[in-house]
């Protein structure tokens, strides 16, 4: 457990110590984008995507952020790689990606707090390892996502 918080603090550091994604500056250029799908029942609601480098350049490492538009539960299981941030949200590691090249599918499950009919879910790059992404609409997503069990595609 200690080895898993010593791993999310290091990663959290990072995130908040690299700058946002897509600060204008020196670094090579890449293109994060993520495409997937989100569903909600009954006050769970499940998500999972692929993230992708359209390039030009490689990205070492990139952070996702997941945002839902009402609390969470406070007890979660997430997957190895993500973490808690805040009443609402989850930063999960994407890792490296060559460019044009797919990356590893990410999927979690999590209890809002209450049971909402419907949940607002954000995703956005945090930390893209310094690369400049010019093309910011392809890596923030917006998806309403009602509690039908329904699939909705970004």
């Amino acid at each position: 457990m200690r080895k898993v918080l010593a791993g999310v603090a290091a990663m959290v550091a990072v995130c908040g110590a690299a700058g946002p994604a897509g600060a204008v500056g020196g670094g090579p250029e890449a293109d994060l984008a993520y495409h997937g799908a989100a569903s909600m029942s009954a006050g769970q609601a499940y998500v999972r995507f692929t993230p992708r480098n359209h390039g030009p350049s490689a990205v070492p490492d990139a952070t996702v952020r997941l945002r839902w538009s009402e609390p969470l539960a406070d007890r979660q299981e997430l997957p190895a790689g993500c973490a808690r941030s805040g009443p609402s949200g989850v930063l999960c590691r994407v890792g490296a990606l060559a460019a044009d090249d797919l990356g590893e599918q990410i999927s979690l499950r999590v209890r809002l707090r209450d049971a909402p009919t419907e949940v607002l879910l954000e995703l956005d790059t945090v930390w893209n390892g310094g690369a400049v992404d010019r093309n910011r609409a392809n890596d923030r997503q917006r998806v309403l996502v009602l509690d039908t069990g329904d699939e909705y595609y970004f």
